[in-house]
């Protein structure tokens, strides 16, 4: 509801009996979801043949019983979910990414955004190298194969790779004989492993191995590579502790399930402790405090129960809203908060009410909430936002790439109070939302404070390539 998007999920298996990968990696997927709703797609690993389907959709609309028949049997797969950038082509851009070259198949999935992904093409582009997609995944396999084709084993490759490689990136890899997961040095995204049995697993999520039935064995470190084979598990540590640890602090905000665990700290619980120290920072004379689902409803009863105003279901949201609501035009946009959430009036109506949601982005969406809640009688509205004022872009996976409709960029806050229509408004420090989560130590808070862990892009802006053809033919 935020208009806030992180860009994949991603995930592996590896398996030693007669598991059903395809179904898996369905499941798997589908507790995903959350992380992109654009397009999805599996690759299956049958005796170093790999079949892939991808589309755009979600995973219930591309993964159909053709798309299983299609896929087949085999004993490792590589999952992905997407959510694009404006602009790109969903089709176009949908992975896993299958590469066949002379050291045999590969295929890819990757959760993240580069920061060199210009330079990068640019060279491989100079060396004879033809780029079907506009997404940096490409540039991540293009880089993996030409350190293949110089190393003794892929897994060599992937190292050696991350060598050239910088920004955000955690990836699965599936050759013929390995799967391959592999987590950036500063560890922006989250990437976990599993097992169900003597079956090894690895997802974005703790949720997903849940779903699947899979036990969670522990995160990968930042910098770690680990490699599956039929001779076990074994690890690559060689940029491990080479970078700050900096996670991207709205996993725990946003992008992440409330039931998963990240780097060993529960998503429900830090979004707990962000209502908490919001109604220490900004507490508020009111009689009832709701929630915006689903991401706003754990910081609301943190706030409940530290302040002591009673919590209740303010919205009920409709579950049932296919992918036409998904990329609306701003004419839906008009239409879509009615639809997808309804204001239960006996809980609001009379009362002063704090309504908690995990960030403001344009303000648009939380205008008409604030209206909803008016009209259905609410007499005060404070509003409270458990993550920080957005006041610089992201380069490391989330759509936030200018400040030109960050709202917090273009007025303070008392303006912004104005305009959404609330009678107070707060904000969660920046300095709280670095205590979140006990076991993380060390966040990633740029896009609220603009102190970035590495390099921002030379050329910043989604869809670059798009952008650059368009020179190119004018």
């Amino acid at each position: 509801m935020s208009n806030l998007h992180e860009e994949c999920g991603v995930f592996g298996i590896y398996c030693r009996d007669d598991m059903n990968v395809v179904s898996a990696s369905y499941y798997a997927l589908y507790a995903l979801q959350h992380r992109g709703q654009e397009s999805c797609g599996i690759a299956v690993n049958d005796d170093g043949v790999i079949r892939c389907v991808k589309n755009p959709g979600l995973v219930n609309e591309v993964i159909t019983r053709e798309a299983v028949e299609t896929l087949g049997t085999g004993k490792m797969a590589v999952g992905h979910v997407r959510y694009g950038t404006s602009g790109a082509d969903p089709r176009q851009n949908a992975q896993p990414l299958v590469v066949n070259h002379v050291k045999g198949y590969m295929a890819l999935a990757h959760n993240g955004a580069l920061t060199n992904a210009r330079e990068l093409r640019e060279e491989l582009e100079l060396k004879g190298s033809i780029f079907h997609m506009t997404s940096d995944t490409e540039v991540i396999s293009y880089i993996i194969t030409r350190e293949r084709l110089n190393s003794k084993s892929i897994e060599e490759a992937v190292c050696r790779s991350m060598d050239v490689i910088a920004g955000a990136y955690s990836l699965i890899v599936m050759s013929p004989q390995k799967l391959i997961a592999a987590r950036d040095p500063h560890g922006f995204r989250p990437l976990c492993m599993g097992r169900i049995g003597e079956n090894v697993v690895f997802a974005s999520e703790s949720c997903a191995l849940d779903a699947i039935g899979a036990t969670f064995e522990r995160d990968l470190e930042p910098g770690e590579i680990v490699i599956v084979d039929k001779n076990g598990v074994r690890n690559d540590t060689t940029h491990v502790g080479t970078k700050p640890k900096t996670t991207c602090v709205f996993e725990y905000i946003y992008f992440a399930r409330p039931d998963s665990v990240i780097d060993g700290s529960s998503v429900h619980t830090a979004r707990l402790r962000a209502g908490a120290f919001l109604a220490l920072e900004h507490p508020a004379q009111a009689d009832v405090v709701i929630g915006v689902p689903d991401s706003g409803i754990d910081a609301a009863i943190g706030f409940s129960r530290q302040s002591g105003i009673p919590y209740e279901i303010g919205f009920i949201k409709n579950k049932y809203i296919g992918r036409t609501f998904i990329q609306p035009t701003q004419a839906d946009r008009e239409n879509k908060v009615r639809i997808k959430l309804n204001v239960v009036s006996s809980v609001v109506k009379g009362k002063r009410v704090v309504l908690v949601d995990d960030s403001i982005v344009r303000g648009t969406t939380s205008a008409r909430i604030v209206k909803m809640l008016r009209e259905a009688g609410a007499t005060e509205v404070h509003m409270r936002s458990s993550a920080p004022p957005f006041m610089h872009p992201c380069y490391f996976g989330t759509d936030v790439d200018s400040c030109d409709k960050l709202i917090a960029c273009k007025y303070p806050i008392e303006k912004i109070k104005d305009i959404i229509g609330v009678d107070s408004l707060g904000y969660l420090s920046v300095e709280s939302a670095k205590l979140l989560a006990d076991n993380c130590h060390g966040f990633c808070t740029a896009c609220f404070d603009g102190d970035y862990p590495c390099d921002p892009p030379k050329n910043p802006g989604k869809c670059l390539f798009e952008r650059r053809l368009s020179e190119v033919n004018e």
